[in-house]
């Protein structure tokens, strides 16, 4: 019995340090009263990131639009953004850090979605693509608080209060941006052989078989996600470009799935959002060093692309009232 009762007495005692220190800058009760997190990955950073004053907008994807930069989607439209991509995700995974930025900025001007591939699968319940932390996102008590019980999160514990008294701590960037170029060229360069052949490997004819019927779910909860802005919140859906060699070939199975994927989610926005749509063949898409792989575009690539969302931003959408610039 003693031993239960100083289990218990420790484990809450854990939980109540846990939850002063507020590993991850949650804003949920906390001692250490500093802002942001310590440099790490974005899947715990998103947790501060998503719920920063600084910023009334947000990019929420993958690491096919981890590129888009917010600093320049700010000078361009003059809206604050936070890039909360998170490498590795799916559609799932994406909708609760967009439904975590949203409740916590229920006034927001933008947001703006990455569509890739992975939103045409056909498991209703959009499964994780790799682990994700989706208790450190979530708004009921419970759930986060089990969520603190982890070994990995103990340690953040401890890491926290030793990054908070440092007097000058270096810190995650606050919104977010992730230039993805130097990892990739650290790895090597854009010209060896086996990045060219992944640029010019081409999709097969026959439909992904993880693809979705005409409902397609990503288009079920995209359209319920839009149904909960605010009127004075623009969205932007984007298509992401691949290399165009990858492109399934015109007129077979895979190209009619795509397209009746895109259409869906096109459909789920409609008509108070826009569609920036980069996922078909284009000159810009065009030369040797536009792609380190199939899908991973470089800077040319995505300031065009930045160039496209920006412009939907101060445009108003067909049979809408117009998107807030």
């Amino acid at each position: 019995m003693r031993l239960v009762t100083a289990a218990a007495l420790l484990l809450a005692g854990y939980l109540a340090l846990a939850l002063a220190v507020d590993p991850y800058d949650t804003g949920r009760p906390r001692l250490v009263a500093r802002d942001g997190v310590r440099p790490q990955g974005p899947r715990t950073a998103s947790a501060s990131r998503g719920r920063d004053p600084a910023y009334d907008a947000a990019i929420v994807g993958n690491s096919h639009v981890q590129l888009i930069s917010p600093e320049r989607l700010r000078a361009a439209t003059g809206i604050p953004f936070v890039q909360l991509s998170v490498p590795g995700t799916g559609p799932g995974e994406q909708f609760l850090v967009a439904d975590y930025f949203l409740r916590h900025h229920p006034r927001a001007r933008a947001l703006v979605l990455g569509a890739d591939a992975f939103w045409c699968t056909g498991d209703p319940a959009l499964p994780p693509q790799r682990p994700f932390p989706s208790w450190l996102l979530a708004a009921d008590w419970p759930g986060y608080l089990r969520g603190l019980l982890r070994i990995t999160v103990a340690q953040e514990v401890v890491n926290r209060l030793g990054w908070a008294m440092r007097s000058a701590p270096r810190r995650a960037a606050p919104d977010g941006y992730w230039d993805y170029e130097p990892d990739y060229l650290r790895l090597g360069d854009p010209d060896m052989p086996a990045r060219v052949a992944s640029r010019a490997k081409a999709a097969p004819d026959g439909p992904d078989p993880g693809e979705g019927g005409p409902g397609f779910p990503a288009a079920a909860a995209l359209r319920a996600l839009a149904d909960r802005l605010g009127p004075g919140t623009a969205l932007v859906l984007v298509f992401p470009p691949v290399a165009p060699a990858t492109l399934p070939r015109p007129g077979t199975p895979r190209a009619a799935a795509a397209a009746a994927c895109r259409a869906a989610l096109a459909a789920a926005v409609a008509p108070r959002g826009r569609v920036v749509d980069w996922s078909g063949d284009r000159p810009e898409l065009h030369g040797p060093d536009l792609f380190f792989d199939g899908s991973h575009y470089r800077h040319p690539v995505a300031r065009r692309l930045e160039a496209d969302i920006a412009a939907a931003l101060g445009a108003p959408a067909a049979g809408a009232d117009g998107l807030r610039p």
